[in-house]
């Protein structure tokens, strides 16, 4: 066996590499585009390891029993997955080609040259294609990890600007979303969701059941999960619309509202220390002891942030058909095998009678309401079998029940000595778990995770996570900083019995953790009387770390960021996991008469290792930002007893087009060496650099987020 993990599961070329007859090469992926454009660069690598052209180069959308199972496209792992898989396979079927093609064309391979998938002989002039070598024929060989792949002086495509895969069709509006399928005798289902999770259905309207059913509406009720079913959409909508407005609920006590903040505190939690490398011991906690004899000056400070929701623009949907015993899903998530095995548990199903593919929706980054909703759909097809069920959920579904990102507080405390050097730093982070997928071999039931198992007839247990213990995993997710500091104190705290469902949004706990890391890092370095990029540099050793930050500094001050009247710049930096990209982010903002942060510039530098796809790359760093920026400016999920709040744009603002900064970035290409994960690189990044510039603006370091108008106004009365 290999040591790389999708091919220790994978091992044969015909699962990655599929010829087809019409003269082109379908890769097959366990990694899904939701538009980080995973599909492109998969393409620019086979593309290269064949040398065919990029065009010829297909990606097949991911279905369980026919793509490899690589679990699911999250923490920025899908290039070192999908991306070393595919090189590496794409090479060995190259070689295996060759040696065939030597043989059938009676000449010696080291004459033998490939041009856009045409295999000639120098000598003789002879050829023949992959497509006549391999037609109706599998490969039946192992993938060879120690096969020769492509250096960087014989790239062709890796590395240049290529037209996004889809793009086309995306631009066009042609691309066919799960919003858009079609299936014949297709009916529709939109949900009757309770006030809040705790809820349960008292009684519904029998009179207008019944009168809904002269309309051939339906209605598919088990317990509290309750859906309406119809032959036209509208006519689902507005039944469904009727529906809730007669149900009937028990509101129990209501959610918790302790205020959040302090709960997030002292609530009962689960305490661990983290150990060098990241990951967390089951050992005591340190306490937090006196500071050191060599320290000159201390400061302390607590970073809150609240609870975020995925945002996704589009709500989550699921379409599902349960005909003679088997179970058919198609699903926008973003891992196909996972929700099968959560699907089968949940439904007491074997999992070869479920298949699941995967269909373009809404993007999410994270857990959003995609599992839950092809749940919901799969429900549904089971209570009416022969029928396709459509199931969309509405605006104020998704608001209102997917998984959230978990709101964190964060403690730092730490010293300097009388040259400026930190000799004492401690810093614990709170928050609920981040690793709510309804993922196998993790802890609990994947049923679990599936949002309906809770409103059934025989409802399962809300599940409660143990802490990971993995490194840069959940709440503790980049809490060891990259800087040399001696002897950090560092802490996870695994807060039970907050009010909110939660589960992975993107970053996890770094966008907290490293927006507190990086706005200290100001703190301190002003408390040292040293300028804020001297004093990162100063307890860094990491080149490449050094080099983005000196690149970004080098760059701000060439175009004067934060110079202007009224303007304030500021820095910050992490590599991601301290094993992915290293990325620093500038931002330069005014704050404007009526306390509204005007975000004017910015500026990305990341080392990603080799760049396959630089304007793939470049998207994921600068929508990271803007993300971020939404999430510290503006995004906040409310609540009360009775249930969510924040359950339209106007009740969660999120980040508009007329404050989007002008972005620039520049990527640090390393030719050859290993792909490093970006998706979620510039986020953490972000938060302490609008911190930072905030308080270069106008002299108010902001604590807790969002920083909107009401925030800057009591911080500035303050």
């Amino acid at each position: 066996m290999g040591s790389h993990p999708s091919i220790d599961s994978h091992p044969n070329v015909d699962q990655w590499i599929e010829f087809v007859t019409d003269g082109r090469i379908l890769l097959h992926t366990g990694k899904v585009d939701i538009g980080q454009r995973i599909s492109t660069a998969l393409a620019l690598i086979a593309a290269d390891e064949f040398d065919v052209d990029y065009e010829r180069i297909d990606v097949k959308r991911t279905e369980t029993d026919i793509d490899p199972n690589e679990g699911f496209t999250s923490g920025s792992m899908s290039m070192q997955h999908s991306g070393k898989a595919i090189r590496l396979a794409s090479a060995t079927a190259r070689e295996f080609m060759l040696k065939l093609a030597a043989e059938k064309l009676d000449v010696d391979i080291k004459n033998l040259e490939v041009a856009d998938g045409l295999i000639q002989s120098r000598e003789t002039n002879v050829s023949i294609t992959y497509w006549e070598l391999m037609s109706d024929k599998e490969f039946n060989i192992l993938v060879d990890e120690g096969v020769t792949v492509k250096s960087p002086d014989q790239y062709k495509f890796v590395g240049t600007r290529v037209l996004a895969k889809d793009m086309v069709n995306i631009m066009t509006g042609n691309l066919s979303y799960i919003h858009d399928m079609a299936l014949t005798g297709m009916l529709h289902a939109r949900l009757v969701r309770p006030p809040h999770y705790l809820a349960t259905l008292k009684n519904l309207d029998d009179d207008l059941i019944a009168g809904l059913a002269k309309s051939n509406v339906s209605i598919v009720r088990d317990g509290s999960f309750v859906a309406v079913v119809a032959p036209d959409e509208y006519v689902a909508t507005k039944a469904a619309t009727q529906l809730a407005a007669s149900a009937k609920w028990d509101l129990k006590d209501g959610l918790p509202t302790k205020e959040l903040f302090s709960a997030l505190t002292s609530n009962k939690r689960v305490s661990l220390p983290i150990a060098p490398g990241g990951a967390p011991v089951d050992k005591p906690v340190p306490p937090l002891g006196d500071l050191s004899e060599e320290a000159s000056v201390s400061v302390s400070a607590r970073f809150e942030k609240p609870y975020h929701m995925h945002g996704s623009i589009a709500p989550s949907a699921g379409c599902a058909l349960f005909e003679k015993n088997k179970l058919t899903v198609w699903t926008h998530n973003q891992g196909v095998y996972p929700l099968r095995v959560a699907m089968a548990e949940a439904l007491k199903m074997e999992l070869d009678d479920i298949h699941v593919a995967f269909v373009p929706g809404s993007g999410c980054y994270g857990h959003n309401g995609a599992d839950d909703a092809a749940y919901d759909a799969a429900l549904v097809a089971r209570a009416i079998p022969g029928k396709p069920i459509l199931l969309k959920w509405t605006r104020e579904d998704e608001h209102a029940w997917e998984p959230y990102g978990s709101a964190m507080v964060c403690e730092l405390r730490a010293s300097l000595d009388k040259d400026g050097r930190v000799v004492d730093w401690s810093h614990e982070s709170y928050g609920d778990t981040h690793m709510g997928r309804p993922t196998p071999g993790r802890s609990g039931s994947p049923a679990e995770k599936l949002l309906s198992t809770h409103l059934q007839e025989k409802p399962l247990a809300w599940p409660i996570m143990p802490p990971t213990m993995g490194a840069h995993v959940g709440v503790h997710r980049n809490l060891e900083p990259l800087y040399n500091f001696p002897n950090p104190r560092l802490v996870k705290n695994l807060v039970r019995d907050l009010p909110l469902r939660v589960s992975a949004l993107r970053t996890l706990g770094a966008f907290s953790n490293v927006s507190a890391i990086e706005s200290f890092m100001d703190e301190l370095a002003e408390a040292g009387n040293i300028s804020p990029v001297e004093f990162r540099l100063n307890h860094l050793d990491n080149e490449k770390a050094i080099d983005v930050i000196r690149a970004l500094d080098e760059k701000m001050v060439s175009e004067k960021a934060g110079t202007s009247n009224q303007v304030g710049a500021g820095i910050a930096f992490a590599q991601y996991k301290n094993s992915a990209t290293y990325c620093a982010v500038g931002i330069e903002v005014e704050i404007s008469d009526a306390a509204e942060v005007i975000l004017h510039r910015a500026w990305i530098v990341a080392d990603a290792g080799e760049v396959v796809d630089p304007d793939g790359l470049t998207a994921q760093l600068e929508g990271g930002l803007i993300q971020a920026a939404s999430w510290t400016l503006l995004e906040q999920v409310t609540f009360d007893s009775g249930g969510i709040t924040s359950r339209d744009w106007d009740s969660y603002p999120i980040l508009r087009f007329n404050n989007i900064p002008k972005i620039e970035t520049i990527l640090m290409d390393r030719s050859g060496e290993p792909f490093l994960g970006a998706g979620e690189a510039s986020s953490g990044p972000t938060g302490g650099a609008i911190i930072n510039a905030i308080y270069n603006a106008i002299g108010l370091r902001l604590r807790r987020m969002p920083f909107n108008p009401d925030a800057i106004r009591s911080a500035a009365m303050n």
